[in-house]
């Protein structure tokens, strides 16, 4: 398994908590031996049909057959995901509310936004995201060197849909015009699902969104996918290269996991933890992320919470704020 980031991430492995105090969780005062008596919700900070909605309803149902229990899949939409991250952050830590946490929880903060890693446990994580870069099918770039080139004769002028001001696809954007000389238009929209719906419309030149959000329409004969922003091609696009193998050195892409309100109590979290695990090692969660373009990946709780801490630091520096 491989999450995938940034050509200078590197995915730190250890057994660091990155929430404090566990010791004492904070967690309900009730008897939480029962855990679940009720439906679980799982909070998605994107609208319905986005790689990240995708991941975490197949995992949800995964995750079901664990716990006994029935998890709804809740959309809260709005500023690059921190809609849904703060809403999340501020339920009770009691195990029946839930969420999917994207590359964007450890952005964000650095960008103004209220959110902090830190206001999750954290439970796992499942994908990892490779970017993409697709045109309209009618569009005249047929290439990524064309909507480069087109970049740099106008700068400014192409606009690139991505899924919201402070997102990974936005950043990716602006990776890909600072590493060929060029300068794009982001245009922000509420998730990958509208942004690429966009550029299927012809609403924007491009778009920048999850190989999940793009393939689909590709295949159609509705984008045209012009790179695949990872190390390696991608079996759900055989006929695109990737960025470097047609001279542009960008590997980015985002990643998700599951957790919760900090403050879990112990038997809580450890229920969820075993209930992940099972799902995201399951062969139908499997099966539909990898047939997506995505990459499922399993990663336990200790592990994700170091590599979330080192994310969240490295963030910080190529986002200008290394508090």
């Amino acid at each position: 398994m491989r999450p995938t980031f940034f050509k200078l991430a590197a995915v730190a492995t250890g057994a660091v908590l990155l929430t404090a105090g566990c010791a004492d969780r904070g967690g309900v005062t009730e008897d939480s031996s029962e855990y679940p008596s009720e439906d679980v919700t799982l909070v998605v900070p994107y609208d319905a049909g986005g790689a990240s909605d995708l991941a975490a309803r197949t995992l949800a149902a995964e995750m079901e057959e664990t716990l006994g229990q029935s998890i709804i899949v809740e959309n809260r939409s709005g500023g690059a995901g921190s809609v849904g991250l703060e809403y999340l952050a501020g339920r009770p830590a009691d195990g029946y509310t839930i969420g999917y946490l994207p590359v964007e929880t450890v952005m964000l903060g650095h960008q103004g936004y209220d959110v902090d890693p830190a206001d999750y446990d954290l439970i796992g994580q499942m994908v990892s995201v490779p970017a993409t870069v697709a045109v309209p099918a009618d569009s005249p770039y047929e290439t990524l060197d064309d909507l480069v080139e087109a970049a740099k004769e106008d700068p400014g002028s192409i606009t690139v849909s991505n899924s919201g001001a402070g997102s990974i696809w936005e950043a990716a954007t602006t990776e890909l015009g600072n590493a060929t000389g060029s300068e794009f238009k982001p245009v922000p929209f509420d998730g990958g699902a509208p942004a690429v719906t966009a550029a299927v419309g012809g609403q924007v030149d491009a778009v920048v969104a999850g190989i999940s959000e793009t393939a689909p329409s590709h295949s159609e004969g509705q984008l045209r996918v012009l790179a695949v922003f990872d190390s390696e091609p991608s079996e759900s696009l055989p006929d695109v290269q990737t960025a470097a193998e047609q001279g542009v050195d960008v590997t980015i892409g985002g990643w998700g996991g599951i957790g919760a309100p900090a403050g879990l109590p112990e038997d809580v979290l450890q229920k969820l933890e075993e209930a992940f695990a099972a799902a995201a090692d399951s062969e139908e969660f499997t099966t539909i992320i990898s047939d997506s373009g995505n990459i499922p990946v399993n990663v336990p709780a200790a592990e994700y919470a170091q590599f979330v801490e080192d994310e969240h630091k490295r963030f910080g520096e190529l986002l200008g704020n290394q508090d």
